[in-house]
């Protein structure tokens, strides 16, 4: 089911409180499981009609992939991960989150699905360190030869940043001030 259609970007960020959590659960494949009112409302959709869609109804297009890449090889080993994510609505609005995903697991030990929340991003730390960072890679992403290739640059590019700062990828978000 495509909800978005040929809806186009306005350009028009939405905000939330700070004592607002957005909450989302999805299965192994990344279908929506779960949403709580604040995921549907930003979302701007109802839950009769995302619940068995892929989560990745909210990508924004100008997220790079090599951050989806790394967050689902971390959830996939079975570890959390916190990242600064932009997503959109289905009107073609954004909002900004901080990003909690962890993998969800049954009481044998197998991850069964996977648990978000997110939360307000502190301004700063987005237009400072994210907005910059976020748009050099998926310029990568965007002007290699391919798709691949550029996915690879762009990962590889994050691993570089990681292995320059000495650090993982959560600590590297939390270093830039949650």
């Amino acid at each position: 089911m495509a909800l978005y259609g040929n809806s186009q970007l306005t350009g028009v960020e939405k905000t939330f409180n700070e004592d607002e959590i957005i909450v989302s659960k999805t299965d192994l494949t990344g279908k929506i499981t779960y949403g709580n009112r604040t995921f549907y409302k930003l979302a701007g959709v109802q839950e009769k009609n995302c619940l068995g869609i892929q989560h990745n109804l909210i990508r924004h297009p100008h997220m790079p992939r090599a951050v989806f890449e790394l967050l689902w090889n971390t959830l996939k080993a079975g570890d959390e991960v916190f990242a600064y994510v932009l997503n959109r609505s289905l009107n073609g609005d954004e909002y900004w989150v901080f990003a909690h995903v962890t993998p969800s697991y049954d009481s044998s030990g197998n991850i069964t699905g996977y648990h978000s929340n997110r939360r307000v991003p502190k301004r700063d730390v987005v237009n400072e360190h994210i907005i910059p960072l976020y748009k050099n890679l998926l310029q990568a992403e965007q002007n290699a030869a391919s798709p691949k290739e550029g996915l690879s640059g762009s990962y590889q590019a994050v691993v570089d940043l990681l292995t320059k700062n000495k650090v993982g990828f959560n600590e590297f978000m939390f270093s830039l001030g949650v």
